[in-house]
């Protein structure tokens, strides 16, 4: 078994809470509220940003040119690319950037960019490629069963998002991921194996947070003591 193939497995009850959580059968169903998912798009693009800056870093530090080149290509991907996509819906909504200015970066959009920011700063790179890896994997396993689902709904409101994560090429650079992790874990100790354990499950937690604080439009609690 693989490394990968590990880390899915004990994953696995957590993978089906996040197919399962209220945000993704509501997208799935088509029913979800734009609000919902305008609050959605906001936190993650602004979790985009951080996350592009983490692959650059990843980039900077890999020793083999192709593992190099792979991240600085995944950063331009999730910086133009995926963000490019939350302003065409953004824009249909009517949200345009001056509108969203002062919405607040949620608490789960700031802990799990501030989690990927610090491993990029202090943990080895087999750690580090581990702890992004979920942002790729989950939601490629995401998109992609959300096209079989909605197979026979071509007016889904939301298929053009489900397109951009279920896409063959998209899929292709999750497989390219997938292999830099297990390549990299065969060379690590057993400290280093346990630590990219840790930090693949503490990301894959992340993402359910992350859909989660969606549905609840999650707030600060603190905000009224600041008014």
């Amino acid at each position: 078994m693989t490394f990968s193939e590990k880390i899915w497995t004990r994953t696995a009850t957590l993978l089906d809470a996040i197919h399962n959580h209220p945000f993704n059968t509501a997208l799935r169903d088509g029913t979800l509220d734009r609000d919902r998912f305008a609050f959605y798009l906001v936190q993650d693009g602004r979790y985009l940003v951080a996350y592009s800056k983490v692959l650059a870093t990843a980039s900077a530090r890999a020793t083999d040119p192709a593992d190099a080149a792979f991240f600085a290509q995944s950063a331009h991907t999730a910086l133009v690319v995926e963000r490019g996509l939350h302003a065409g819906y953004l824009e249909e909504f009517g949200l345009t950037a001056g509108r969203t200015e002062g919405i607040a970066t949620s608490p789960t959009c700031l802990a799990y960019s501030s989690y990927l920011q610090a491993t990029a700063l202090a943990a080895p790179l087999p750690v580090l490629a581990a702890a992004v890896l979920p942002c790729f994997w989950v939601y490629q396993d995401v998109g992609t069963a959300l096209l079989e689902r909605t197979a026979g709904a071509p007016g889904h409101p939301y298929r053009t998002w489900i397109a951009t994560y279920s896409d063959p090429s998209f899929a292709a650079s999750v497989e390219q991921a997938k292999a830099l992790v297990d390549r990299l874990a065969e060379l690590a100790d057993s400290a280093t194996l346990q630590a990219m354990e840790e930090a693949f499950c503490r990301a894959t937690e992340y993402e359910w947070l992350f859909w989660d604080s969606a549905w609840r439009l999650e707030t600060w609690p603190t905000a009224r003591w600041l008014a």
